[in-house]
């Protein structure tokens, strides 16, 4: 199950809207080994594609020493579709990496009865998507 503030939801919700048409992303950090989603961190979509996202190269490479040496994980990665539910696409599974990372897909299509906007999380793990539920807490949020 992943547990986060309902201030980082809407953090990662209102990233979505922002970079529509275009696909949102980001991370949320929290302590080495904690499983906490603490602090916000939207990324350039460096594809700033409708269809696909991709973190650009220089800044997730100081993403990773920022996280090495505030001995912080990628708790959540986070991404949305515009076009489609919030379900992993088989690039998203194949680009998953982060066994222990929550993956976060935020649809802003209006693809069901529930609105403009869908937020599901996963586990991927060697390919396996597994779907978890997703508790929203009252809270503060650091945002980068």
């Amino acid at each position: 199950m992943l547990t986060i503030t309902q201030a980082l939801y809407d953090q990662i919700v209102a990233h979505a809207r922002a970079d529509h048409p275009d696909e949102a992303c980001g991370v949320i950090a929290g302590p080495e080994g904690s499983d906490r989603p603490e602090r916000f961190i939207p990324m350039l979509n460096a594809a700033r594609s409708p269809t696909f996202y991709e973190f650009d190269s220089t800044e997730h490479k100081q993403l990773d020493n920022e996280l090495r040496e505030r001995d912080e994980d990628m708790v959540v990665i986070y991404h949305s579709h515009t076009a489609t539910e919030a379900y992993p696409s088989r690039r998203d599974i194949d680009l998953a990496m982060e066994p222990f990372a929550h993956y976060v897909l935020v649809s802003t299509a209006d693809t069901d009865e529930m609105g403009p906007f869908q937020f599901r999380s996963y586990r991927i793990v060697d390919g396996e998507v597994t779907e978890e539920d997703v508790e929203v807490t009252e809270g503060d949020v650091e945002v980068v």
